[in-house]
């Protein structure tokens, strides 16, 4: 990797600035809907369920963001990158079904994260009822989808201007959050006592609602497996440092919303937020538009870890071969443009079938306990690999099992809430992976390889037979075989039964992806000299594969260093740069195939998405005038149970 990527990695000022801004977007506006959540609008403030509440808010920030994620599962870094897919590449060999726990950990981030965008800014918006009561639903939800609409428009141009405004903004929110939370401790100091873990479990064991309580707890925390998943950006040094700060503010803001409370105790909070609540009149608009502000950070952290999570899954075979945009050169500058149309949409549709952000409470959550749980499952294999102790292992295990398997339980009651959106949303993402990486499988167990060394000879008695019509001066094929003497059969039928395609220079590419992140190296066999040649690209699963401009990039190497003369063989051409052709061999279904139920429905939806998403020249980034396509039918099972008897006009 380059200088660049780590810029910002160092643990410096600029460091924990740009960290504020990236990370803490989801975590950070968490204030604007727990406390309100945690207390309901239908049931009187009770002194002992404030403290209560807020007691098991601290301690699911201490045992859940803070040791989990900040100090043990940022340990697992591949290359400074973090996400359970990054987490996956690295203990994915000890065991082939650890792809299950990271396809639903994947799936399940990505659905609940359609939630975010929706209630962050509808609860940032809302404050506006506070200062104008006559303020109607539809206007809050007109002003909501205008700014969500805006901000996924603007994804195309890419953030990196504005990003460097994210971290001032958000250390004014922070500060803002502490402020306004100690103005509120000094009127009631004895919220401090919330601090107890004793006040936790009397809520928990002693209110008839305590354990469900938790499902409203947990919202405080949704943002930890984003936070991971940003470890990239800015490096674990920058990301425990700057905890210290957010945590701090984030603690004092619920026990300043929590003195307010207890100061109503016995009251119904209805349709007030308490979060509003402890603002000075004066202070209210300003508060509201940093709060705006704050909102549409944490949307565009989600909206650009979505994206980063959907390349992650396509480098594993795990997602269609959807269109990647880089509109910089700047580290995490990636637009995906199918998946910016979809989250756009869920964000609409979720701000219109649920109104308002207290609605979107009751389901925000649900989907990223499955996350959390894979997460945990995924890191006991990592500290296995680690050498950690038997026993530490298991403390890890079991105690994390405990926590977010009842945070699970607590959250189930929102499946009819809602939470049966984000479930939804999440079997129908887990279903496509299943089938690309089934379909996938399916395709491997297929191919036919034969042995390279066996039709040599034979490409080189073709490119020197004059009799043939020259195809191209460079030939190019992309091959799937992992080892440098294999080939499929079926380009060695396209080249010799085919159409012939003679050529001066036989290439074939085969690309590995590597489990680290950022790798761009490339290996060249030489299997018969100016004739026939073999590159292997090794990127990283985070690197896209333009394998148009680094094969031109390998050829001028081997050229400057005359392994290979690339000009055309045509005397009367002089040192004209001969043409390059690639062939790509698109595969279909043939009807001949007798496949079983299941595999039969899991090829035919994979071949209906391969139909709306870009054809392979696109993905490599080829020129479609230098490419021709190949269609080849894919046979998987035959008929083997198909007799057929010849008759005779006599028999007749």
């Amino acid at each position: 990797m380059s200088d660049n990527n780590h810029s910002h990695n160092k643990l410096t000022a600029a460091g924990l600035l740009i960290t504020l801004g990236i990370i803490y977007g989801d975590i950070g506006t968490s204030p604007l809907y727990v406390m309100k959540a945690i207390i309901g609008e239908k049931s009187p403030i009770v002194a002992d369920y404030v403290l209560g509440g807020i007691s098991c808010v601290f301690w699911t920030l201490t045992l859940q963001t803070t040791l989990k994620y900040v100090m043990l599962t940022l340990r697992a870094d591949n290359k400074g990158e973090g996400g359970i897919f990054s987490l996956y590449t690295l203990v994915r060999r000890q065991g082939t079904w650890l792809i299950v726990p990271a396809m639903l950990g994947g799936a399940t981030l990505l659905a609940d994260g359609i939630i975010t965008p929706p209630i962050s800014v509808a609860s940032a918006i809302e404050g506006l009822k506070v200062i104008y009561p006559k303020m109607t639903e539809t206007y809050i939800m007109g002003t909501v989808i205008i700014i969500i609409s805006l901000l996924f428009l603007f994804q195309r141009f890419g953030t990196a201007a504005v990003g460097k405004l994210f971290g001032p903004i958000m250390l004014v929110w922070f500060s803002m959050l502490a402020v306004l939370g100690i103005s509120q401790i000094t009127t009631n100091p004895d919220v401090i006592f919330a601090l107890n873990p004793y006040y936790a479990f009397k809520l928990l064991t002693e209110s008839p609602a305590g354990f469900w309580i938790l499902g409203s707890v947990f919202l405080c925390t949704t943002g930890a497996e984003a936070l991971y998943s940003d470890l990239g950006h800015c490096g674990k040094d920058n990301i425990r440092i700057s905890w210290i700060f957010v945590k701090l503010c984030l603690i004092l803001n619920y026990m300043g919303q929590g003195a307010w409370l207890i100061a109503h105790n016995g009251e119904m909070l209805g349709d007030k937020n308490p979060f509003y609540t402890i603002m000075p009149s004066w202070f209210l608009l300003t508060g509201i538009i940093v709060a705006t502000f704050a909102a549409i950070i944490a949307s565009q952290a989600l909206i650009t870890g979505s994206f980063t999570l959907i390349s992650e899954a396509i480098r594993l075979n795990l997602w269609p071969k959807v269109s990647l945009n880089y509109p910089s050169n700047v580290k995490g500058q990636l637009y995906v443009p199918s998946a910016n149309l979809l989250l756009w949409a869920g964000c609409i549709l979720i701000v219109l079938y649920f109104k308002e952000s207290k609605h979107m409470e009751a389901a925000y959550g649900l989907s990223i306990t499955l996350t959390m749980l894979m997460t945990t499952l995924l890191m006991v294999f990592y500290l296995r690999m680690s050498k950690y102790s038997a026993g530490l292992i298991g403390v890890f295990l079991v105690g994390y099992l405990a926590i977010e398997i009842s945070f699970l339980v607590a959250n189930l009651v929102k499946f009819a809430e809602g939470g049966f959106i984000t479930i939804i949303i999440g079997a129908v993402i887990l279903g496509i992976m299943f089938i690309i990486k089934r379909s996938d499988k399916i395709k491997k167990d297929l191919k036919s390889f034969d042995s390279m060394s066996n039709h040599i000879f034979r490409l080189i008695q073709l490119s020197n037979d004059d009799t043939v019509p020259q195809f191209a001066t460079n030939l190019v094929y992309l091959t799937a075989a992992p080892n440098d003497d294999e080939i499929e059969k079926n380009i060695i039928h396209s080249i010799f039964n085919r159409q012939p395609k003679r050529a001066d220079v036989y290439w074939f590419i085969h690309v590995k992806v590597t489990d680290e992140p950022y790798t761009t190296e490339y290996n060249v066999d030489m299997l018969a000299e100016q004739d026939v040649y073999r590159i292997t690209f090794y990127l990283g699963f985070r690197v896209e594969q333009r394998i148009s401009m680094f094969f031109r990039m390998a050829v001028s190497e081997l050229a400057k260093n005359e392994e290979v003369n690339i000009k055309s063989r045509y005397k009367s051409l002089g040192d004209k740069i001969g043409d390059f052709k690639f062939v790509i061999i698109k595969q279909f279904l043939s009807n001949e195939n007798d496949l079983p139920f299941i595999d039969g429905l899991i090829m035919d939806a994979y071949f209906a998405i391969k139909t709306v998403t870009p054809s392979d020249e696109r993905w490599f980034g080829l020129d479609a005038s230098s490419v021709l396509v190949e269609k080849m039918p894919m046979v998987i099972k035959e008929a083997k149970d198909v007799q057929l008897k010849r008759i005779y006009k006599k028999d007749m």
